[in-house]
């Protein structure tokens, strides 16, 4: 039977309410109208709960409609609390030693693609939080030392709050939420739980916008917006409600007179008993007022029900079907989540594959930015400081965002970024195919793409280069999807175009095909900030940058391709690719291709044009093995045109036989890293003393540790570069994240697809030792690559402990995961940002792509 979230996803009804709600609007680009850029110092989290956002709301475990007309969180407060907990606490940017975080404890359980059914839990000291003590450790600490994590103050000591949320729909427009919340202390403690309704503050802003609003309508509360319609919000038990706005409270931010009730009013008046809440109950923002007294190991529950307002539905409690619909739509996650998973899947893989899932339903958030407004100011509103397009994004000024995006985490990373969101559409479509395809076509349409073709990196600076990885994606996206939606292979590879242009006019400054590209996304993975001119003269083409645009090349031609089967006017456009690839291949195995080390480096080109590699062993020199496709034998045969212009090329043009291979079979390799090159490569990446860790490939070599890297120039020292397997120790790119030794999954799932795609051209005729220590040890690479995936799936399966490695001090709840940024070189530990189910959901993917 077929399972009836499927049944769901072709609907898009069922899209309009889902947890689109950020967990972070302060410290954004988008809410920053300061004079130098420091978004983080713009609008800081103690100013949150008292101004207005601008461009988008955040809370609690929130949802909110498909253009976030009206939200609906969660606000705790345990009575010994400064403030009433409406938003997620962490460090800024120059607050945490190593870079912004956020300091709670909260999991993305379980969700269906259509947010039908969620699930999220929260764990909530019962003692004051130690805001204050979090900021202050922190600070002090350095670069060298480890963070000062929630759990290693004293907040826990008493004991906490399990809070447990699900929510799941009746209807499109009729949502359920239960809240169960246990003491998980010894001791008794109060916990007041708040539900709390509110509209985007968008009539501020605009000239003629209605002001939609809230009252309390008997044992209802009416909420009534011109484009949303009618909504109510009831209840079970007896809370009371409180109503203010979801406006700027001026008297406490700006020393100004506050005229009527401000956002901040319901808060103040739970904590500290004031008189800021509307006596005529009714306002833009309102909460239900739950309040407990729980001994240890009690339990409260909280029920409440948010509809379209109807005529045949009684107004009073959340009505007798509540239960049955919960009952109903976890039944049918179940059943969806089964339905996705391999034959002889194990629990952990389940497990993984469902929470990495879950994670991306919840990663998606309303993302909302008019680049142009934005520059310009409000009216009614001071003018924004001259000269701030200088500062950033400036230069696009057609960006005019208002969609439901995939972010890299919703509070460490509340904005897009171009090829996270590639990564994680290749997870979400096995789940969601359409939301992946819809992602992947959102970057490249006209509000977002620049003018000149190129892909918008995110809000910090659009203008910063990310890996060419969009073809790539679609082209897994396809074949996630059973490889027939042609239209939308089409649609893609007439945008790719344009941006493909775009790269091959703008970071081949020498015009030789070494690109240079920038950091192009591994942060501090080189010697210098790669995003800027080297620190001598000289332009650093890079090897990674190279390999990005060859393999850019064979993934359009893999498009056109594809399309050319059945519509010839394709096969003309291949041709222009296999070339274009063939010379970059040849440039780079020339030109960066060290032949003592065997081993792709970056090379520092002085303006003598003298080449100094810089001899770094990272995964940035494996990136090469993505440039790599096999064109079938089949194929070849049903383009008859290209595979003559191949035949004819490859003929007056013998350099290219190391990069275009036949096997027997008549497949066509065409790969940068082919026969010896690849199994010298292959010697390196599979080292346990180089790249290969127990739980992946590093980013950087272990050998580094031993041997770092640095060089003088022109009386200049770069470098120096060590290996370094766990938290940065550098304040490149804000310090807040490290490729100079941790695991990084795109990377790791670049290499993994690579291996499998050159194992279907070798076969059992290429063999490599796995480890490379163990010369008896070999491996196809397709045996390789599985052995790789299933290093990094042990992040989060249990050990022989019994302990998932990421999880370093055994603290997660039994059942729950967290899936971090990356992971220690060495031990697995995750690092960086908690809740990053962005590209760490392509765990995921290798689960259910073995099957395949």
């Amino acid at each position: 039977m077929r399972p009836a979230e499927r049944a769901r996803l072709d609907d898009p009804r069922w899209r309009l309410f889902g947890p689109y709600l950020a967990e972070r609007a302060w410290g954004t680009v988008r809410e920053d109208y300061s004079p130098d850029g420091d978004a983080w110092a713009a609008l800081t989290h103690d100013q949150a709960r008292s101004k207005a956002y601008r461009w988008g709301e955040d809370g609690l475990a929130g949802i909110c409609d498909d253009q976030q007309r009206v939200c609906l969180a969660l606000a705790l407060w345990n009575g010994a609390d400064p403030i009433l907990k409406e938003r997620l606490f962490g460090l800024t940017n120059g607050e945490g030693n190593h870079g912004e975080d956020v300091k709670e404890r909260y999991w993305f359980e379980d969700a269906t693609p259509t947010a039908s059914h969620l699930r999220w839990r929260y764990h909530y000291p019962v003692a004051a939080f130690p805001y204050a003590e979090l900021v202050e450790e922190n600070r002090r600490r350095t670069k060298d030392d480890p963070e000062y994590e929630l759990a290693d103050t004293a907040a826990f000591a008493q004991g906490h709050f399990d809070v447990a949320l699900q929510m799941a729909k009746a209807s499109p427009d009729d949502l359920c939420w239960q809240l169960v919340a246990t003491n998980r202390s010894a001791g008794r403690h109060p916990l007041h739980v708040l539900p709390t309704l509110w509209f985007r503050n968008t009539w501020s802003w605009a000239d003629r916008e209605e002001r939609p609003h809230a009252v309390l309508d008997g044992a209802r509360i009416l909420a009534a917006h011109h484009s949303l319609g009618n909504l109510e919000l009831v209840w079970d038990g007896a809370p009371e409600a409180l109503f203010c706005d979801n406006d700027t409270n001026p008297a406490r931010l700006y020393g100004q007179p506050t005229a009527g009730f401000a956002k901040d009013g319901i808060a103040d008046h739970v904590v500290a008993g004031a008189a800021t809440v509307s006596p005529a109950k009714t306002g833009t923002k309102a909460a239900l007022w739950f309040r407990f007294d729980l001994a240890p190991g009690d339990t409260a529950t909280v029920r409440i029900r948010l509809r379209r307002v109807g005529a045949d539905r009684p107004i009073a409690g959340v009505g007798t079907d509540f239960d049955a619909v919960l009952d109903a739509r976890a039944g049918e996650a179940d059943a969806f989540h089964r339905s996705l998973l391999p034959a002889g899947a194990g629990d952990d893989d389940a497990l993984i594959v469902r929470q990495a899932l879950a994670g991306l339903v919840w990663s998606q958030m309303f993302y909302r930015y008019d680049v142009a407004r934005w520059l310009v100011g409000d009216p009614g509103e001071p003018p924004p400081p001259a000269g701030r397009g200088a500062i950033r994004n400036g230069s696009w000024t057609h960006v005019d965002a208002k969609e439901i995006m995939l972010m890299p985490d919703t509070w460490e990373y509340p904005w897009f970024a171009a090829w996270d969101l590639a990564f994680q559409a290749i997870a979400l479509a096995h789940a969601d195919p359409a939301s992946a395809k819809r992602q992947l076509l959102l970057l490249c349409r006209e509000w977002l793409m620049h003018r000149n073709g190129q892909l918008p990196a995110y809000e910090w600076n659009f203008s910063d280069v990310n890996p060419p990885v969009h073809a790539f994606a679609a082209l897994e996206v396809f074949h996630v999807t059973g490889g027939g939606d042609f239209r939308f292979l089409a649609q893609m590879f007439h945008k790719l175009l344009i941006n493909f242009t775009w790269w091959v006019n703008q970071v081949d400054s020498r015009g030789d095909s070494l690109f240079e590209g920038g950091f192009l996304g591994m942060d501090n993975i080189g010697p210098f900030d790669r995003s800027h001119r080297p620190p001598v003269a000289g332009l650093l083409e890079q090897s990674d940058g190279t390999a990005w645009m060859a393999m850019y090349c064979l993934d359009l031609l893999q498009m056109v391709l594809s399309l050319g089967e059945d519509d010839d006017v394709y096969e003309d456009v291949a041709l222009k690719f296999f070339e274009h690839f063939t010379v970059i291949a040849a440039a780079m195995n020339d030109q960066l291709w060290d032949e003592e080390d065997g081993f792709y480096y970056d090379v520092l080109r002085r303006p003598s044009g003298a080449a100094v590699a810089v001899r770094i062993r990272a995964i940035s020199g494996l990136v090469v093995l993505a440039a790599s496709r096999v064109v079938p034998a089949a194929t070849l045969a049903a383009l008859p045109g290209f595979a003559a212009k191949v035949e004819w090329f490859l003929a007056h043009h013998p350099s290219t036989a190391a990069v275009a291979t036949v096997n027997d079979a008549g497949d066509l390799l065409l790969s940068v890293a082919s026969g010896e090159r690849l199994t010298r490569l292959a010697a390196t990446v599979f080292a346990s003393s180089e790249l290969l860790s127990p739980h992946g490939l590093r980013s950087v070599s272990a050998r580094h540790a031993r041997q770092p890297y640095s060089a003088t120039l022109d009386g200049v020292t770069i470098g120096p570069v060590t290996y370094e397997p766990g938290e940065s120790r550098t304040g490149l790119f804000g310090g807040n994240s490290n490729w100079r030794g941790p695991l990084w999954m795109p990377a790791n799932h670049l290499v993994i697809t690579a291996l499998r795609r050159l194992h279907g051209f070798y076969g059992a005729s290429l063999t490599v030792p796995f480890p490379s220590e163990d010369p008896s040890a070999r491996l196809t690479l397709g045996a390789a690559a599985d052995a790789l995936a299933d290093r990094l799936l042990s992040l989060l399966r249990r050990g022989p402990p019994g302990r998932r490695p990421a999880d370093a001090d055994g603290s997660w709840p039994e059942g729950l995961l967290w899936f971090h940024e990356y992971f220690h070189g060495d031990t697995g530990e995750g690092l960086g940002a908690s809740h990053q189910t962005g590209w760490t959901a392509l765990l995921a993917d290798l689960v259910l792509r073995r099957s395949r």
